[in-house]
Parts: C-alpha cells; structure tokens; sequence
C-alpha cells in the first residue's frame, strides 16, 4: 500500500506530501535523488556529501600505503602495547 501519492503538473513538477517531508526532514532547498533499483524508482533525500569529497578529505595526499598483513598485525601489536600496557 503506498504511503501518499502526489500528482505530476503539466511542466513535470510534483508536490512532495506532507507525510514524507516530516519523514525525510525535508524543506524549502533540499535536494531528492531519483535512483532504479530493481527495476523500481527509489527516490531519497540526497546526502550532504559524496564519496569522493569524503574520500578528499579523508586522503588529502592520495591513497595510503598499502601495508602487508605482518605490518598490519605488528602496528596493532605496537598500538595495544602502548595502549594497555602496564606502566
């Protein structure tokens, strides 16, 4: 059973129901994104950020140093010490 229904205008604009607004937190300049999944359109409230201005921030010099699982296992050796270790 659908949850509202809004009716499509003549220039292809729709009213977002109340109902959803509330749902979404949706107001006056929020942007919605209109995804196909499964053969179904999925519309959401989109999201402040994308992967790749999180992926900036998070690797502002590229990518890190891939590490092999020894190196791996000895920082989290060297970190617990540090951490839990008796002083």
């Amino acid at each position: 059973m659908a949850v509202a229904q809004s009716k499509l205008t003549a220039q292809g604009q729709i009213s977002v129901p109340a109902v959803i607004r509330k749902k979404l937190g949706l107001g006056p300049g929020s942007v919605l994104e209109w995804d196909e999944q499964d053969g179904r359109i999925v519309v959401r409230k989109a999201g402040r950020f994308t992967f790749e201005d999180m992926r900036r921030v998070l690797f502002p010099n590229g990518p890190p140093q891939a590490r092999t699982l020894k190196e791996m296992k000895e920082g989290i050796e060297r970190d617990m010490r540090r951490r839990y270790g008796r002083r």
